[in-house]
């Protein structure tokens, strides 16, 4: 079997920790029941799983009350609460222009309800001037969404600075922490975050199908659940419980899969984020200052690798990003993500849209090792089209 070098962490962590497969494989084996839906002691124990996620999050997040964070199936149903739940004709909503398809399609769809929508634009490399998301505020804005990280160029955007910002106005603040949760320290307290939105199965190492989200105090109140039905909690009223985590986690859950992402952030807890970071730092800015220095590529990003997450986004000059990508998966096994990455309005700021990027994302589990193969496989590549184009 040929060797696999995987460069696609940005959508989905791999491989993931073995205290995760362990978990989930324990839950199926052990345990099985349906939590909070019967009394007997494999249900309990069901119950106490999730319970014990909830607690690891909290920790790991900074967050008072663990009961306020609501599991979900991933990040784009969690950002669905938010928007469809909060949002409504006639509100103000300010977001970036670097945003994924999970929050800029649930917010056209009310913009074609009357919902204001202003998309504070970015610089070519992906950065957000706080001033000019202060500017775009208006008496009636409700919301700002923002992501934390690019998951095209990795960009960090300043949470703190716009979370007090839109504190000291009575502004909602919801962050997309798909592309950090686990991998930068987050405090929803001292980021002023309102809302927190995560996925389960990229740096909280936790299997596909698990994520959710953090709702601040007095929110459950103004935000209409997505889904409603069995809860397992006041089944003898036909109306959906109004309490935390109940009014917005119908249905059986997820957990075997919730048991997997306790462990994942166990895992990220015993390591320790910053632990976690300062490695993925190391590796990305070995990644950016190689490819930086390859006659042909172009990357895109801003240069510091402190600044960004481990992604990398670039092209090879004269190859398309989808023709970059199959080459580096049939000839070199890297696996890696070309195209829009869900993100067009991103692709549009940094001026590679239609076609969009190559993009690398490395993670925890990567190699020094695997860097230096990658910047081998695509200098090979750029010296192939280069004497293609000069014979």
């Amino acid at each position: 079997m040929r060797e696999i070098i995987y460069f696609d962490n940005a959508a989905t962590s791999w491989p993931k920790p073995q205290e995760t497969l362990d978990a989930m494989d324990h839950f199926n084996r052990h345990v099985g029941a349906n939590p909070g839906r019967s009394g007997h002691s494999l249900s309990i124990d069901a119950g106490r799983v999730l319970m014990d996620t909830r607690e690891a999050l909290a920790e790991l997040f900074g967050i008072d009350e663990m009961l306020r964070i609501i599991f979900t199936k991933n990040a784009t149903e969690a950002l669905n609460i938010v928007t469809l739940g909060l949002l409504g004709p006639g509100d103000h909503v300010i977001t970036s222009g670097m945003e994924h398809n999970s929050v800029m399609r649930p917010l056209r769809s009310l913009e074609d309800r009357r919902l204001e929508l202003d998309v504070v634009r970015c610089s070519a490399s992906g950065e957000i001037d706080p001033r000019d998301v202060e500017q775009a505020i208006k008496p009636h804005t409700r919301a700002i969404i923002l992501t934390h990280a690019s998951n095209v160029t990795g960009t960090i955007m300043p949470l703190s600075t716009v979370g007090a910002m839109a504190r000291e106005r009575g502004i909602v603040f919801c962050v997309d922490a798909s592309q950090t949760a686990g991998a930068i320290p987050i405090d929803v307290n001292e980021m002023f975050i309102d809302l927190l939105v995560f996925t389960g199965h990229k740096s909280l190492y936790g299997p596909q199908g698990t994520g959710g989200l953090y709702m601040g105090p007095g929110l459950e109140k103004q935000i209409k659940p997505l889904i409603m039905g069995g809860t397992g909690s006041r089944s003898e009223f036909e109306h959906q419980p109004e309490f935390l985590p109940d009014k917005f986690e119908s249905g059986t859950p997820n957990a075997m899969g919730i048991a997997g992402l306790g462990a994942g952030v166990r895992f990220v807890l015993d390591t320790g984020v910053e632990n976690i970071h300062s490695r993925e730092m190391e590796l990305s800015a070995r990644l950016l200052g190689g490819l930086l220095e390859i006659p042909g590529v172009t990357v895109y990003g801003g240069g510091d690798a402190q600044r960004r997450t481990p992604v990398v986004s670039f092209v090879v000059s004269g190859m398309s990003p989808s023709e970059t990508a199959l080459l580096l998966d049939e000839d070199f096994g890297i696996m890696s993500r070309p195209g829009l990455h869900c993100s067009p309005s991103a692709h549009h700021t940094i001026g590679t849209f239609p076609e969009g990027t190559v993009r690398f994302s490395i993670g925890y589990f990567t190699t020094p090792w695997e860097i230096d193969y990658a910047l081998n496989a695509v200098e090979q590549l750029a010296s192939r089209q280069e004497e293609g184009a000069l014979a």
